[in-house]
């Protein structure tokens, strides 16, 4: 099958040795946690959870730290709470994280200054320093991707289990930064009313102290699964059911630019038994969703298959609703997620890439919208954030400007929401679905 997006990686004996030794080492995620978010994701699609895919446009090897790893995990917690408290039903929390280190491109070279130059792919391929060697597809940056994801994942899961998470921390939980905006006060009130409500339950005889519900959660892993070689080369054999899973990721995701019915990345997937999301835009057809949904969940299995709409402010009810219509007539047990970013990238009058915090909320908004027309249930979001204090999207509460763009615009690829930015928008996402229930 056809592999678009790939490397031209320089010496194929360099790519094949790394590969191979990627293949000897331990699985990063297992089985059995990939079945578990399955089961969690089919509560979703049958209307009674919620999902909030969240994390890195693109992670980076320069910028790997644990305080980076805790604020992220920091803001998606925030938000997972503010939602199951006003939203009444669980949170599937999924982060863009531990393995989301490349990214698909329009182009295989790029003009800087006056010299044509190999693109920057991530970190997992290449560095994005101006010059021919940085540019270079390096195969042993495959091999530090996935230490770094060991390494992340080690520090998710010591975060999760290990007290950080902890509903009794809700207060905790709320950075400086944050604390002093007003989506901070706001969270601040919720905070309140939850612990007023653990203390009512303890008054009341309930054991709060053992029941590990309120102490621990789960936060699964996802990338974009790009780099064939990479996924193929982690890909086990579960000892438990004999099934294939790709153990790089609890879940992976296919781009828009990689989505062909007689493509690789397509052929790949639906031959592991992970959960699995694809990509979809304004153009995409009724005839196309169908194919997909046949080819990557031919056994409608709830919670296997997640379609990812990204389709602009301006065009997703349109857009969407023949889709929501065909899916839900032909019984297939999707989940619907909405990625409010991707289409509505512009560039500033400063050159840089951004977007508008209102026309995110459009998005949103209009996703839910085509749901409620078609008795449908609006699964979930798929956003770039972190929980740095950036200035890389437009407005929002402290209303970022143009003026304000080079302030802190740190991200190594597309612009992301920083800390207030995602808390607002958790806040408006609540008040838009519980207008729906």
């Amino acid at each position: 099958m056809p592999a678009v997006q790939q490397p031209q990686w320089p010496d194929s004996g360099d790519l094949e040795r790394a590969l191979k030794q990627i293949s000897t080492f331990p699985p990063l995620v297992f089985a059995g946690e990939a079945r578990s978010l399955q089961a969690a994701l089919g509560q979703v699609a049958s209307g009674n959870a919620f999902l909030l895919q969240a994390g890195d446009c693109a992670e980076s090897f320069e910028e790997f730290t644990a305080v980076n790893i805790r604020e992220k995990l920091r803001i998606i917690l925030q938000m997972a709470v503010m939602l199951t408290y006003s939203m009444g039903v669980p949170v599937v929390k999924v982060g863009r994280i531990a393995g989301q280190f490349a990214k698909p491109r329009s182009a295989n070279t790029e003009k800087v200054g006056n010299i044509d130059l190999p693109v920057f792919r991530g970190h997992m391929v290449n560095d994005p320093a101006a010059h021919e060697d940085a540019r270079r597809p390096n195969p042993d940056r495959l091999i530090q991707a996935y230490h770094q994801s060991a390494s992340t994942l080690n520090l998710l899961r010591a975060f999760t289990k290990g007290g950080f998470a902890d509903l009794n921390r809700v207060h905790a939980w709320n950075q400086e930064f944050v604390a002093t905006s007003a989506e901070g006060q706001r969270y601040e009130q919720v905070a309140g009313e939850i612990e007023r409500a653990l203390a009512f339950m303890r008054a009341c005889g309930v054991d709060t102290e053992t029941n590990s519900a309120l102490h621990q959660v789960d936060v699964y892993t996802s990338h974009e699964a790009l780099i064939l070689g990479y996924e193929e080369a982690l890909t086990r054999q579960d000892s438990l059911t004999g099934g294939w899973y790709d153990c790089s990721a609890h879940m992976l995701w296919i781009g828009e630019r990689t989505r062909q019915l007689d493509g690789a990345h397509i052929e790949f997937l639906r031959g592991v038994g992970n959960p699995i999301g694809c990509k979809i835009g304004k153009e995409t057809n009724v005839d196309f969703v169908l194919n997909l949904c046949e080819t990557l969940n031919p056994s409608r299995i709830p919670g296997r298959l997640t379609l990812i709409t990204r389709m602009g402010a301006d065009h997703v009810v349109d857009a969407l609703r023949p889709l929501l219509r065909a899916v839900r007539d032909t019984g297939h047990p999707v989940v619907w997620a909405c990625d409010p970013m991707h289409a509505n990238t512009f560039t500033a009058p400063n050159g840089r890439k951004t977007r508008h915090f209102d026309d995110i909320i459009r998005e949103i908004t209009g996703f839910v919208l085509a749901h409620r027309a078609e008795g449908t249930w609006p699964g979930g979001i798929h956003i770039e954030l972190t929980g740095e204090n950036v200035t890389e999207c437009l407005g929002g509460a402290e209303a970022v400007s143009n003026e304000d763009l080079d302030t802190r615009y740190e991200t190594v690829c597309d612009p992301r929401l920083n800390a207030r930015q995602s808390l607002d928008l958790a806040f408006r996402v609540t008040e838009l679905i519980r207008d729906k229930k």
